[in-house]
């Protein structure tokens, strides 16, 4: 098992009703594409604010990231929304 901080932004924290928390991920979660399909199946709450996980953007200790990246040696998961023009 591997302990990680996740922090959700904007409709991401909206929908999942809190804004940060600290996660015991199985083995197999090893890029953050798993780790969105593993966040899916933790309650209705998850499935619907990662309903769309292709437009999820992720960073992991405050640098962007792709879906593909490993998340090995992670302190910190941030997931939000596209960023919006204006």
């Amino acid at each position: 098992m591997n302990t990680i901080n996740l922090v959700y932004f904007s409709w991401v924290r909206e929908r999942i009703g809190k804004g940060e928390e600290t996660l015991e991920l199985p083995a197999n979660v090893v890029t953050v594409a798993d780790l969105l399909a593993h966040l899916k199946t933790l309650g209705e709450q998850y499935e619907v604010a990662l309903e769309h996980q292709n437009v999820i953007r992720a960073a992991i200790n405050q640098e962007h990231v792709d879906h593909d990246e490993p998340i090995a040696g992670a302190r910190e998961i941030a997931l939000f929304p596209p960023m919006t023009g204006g």
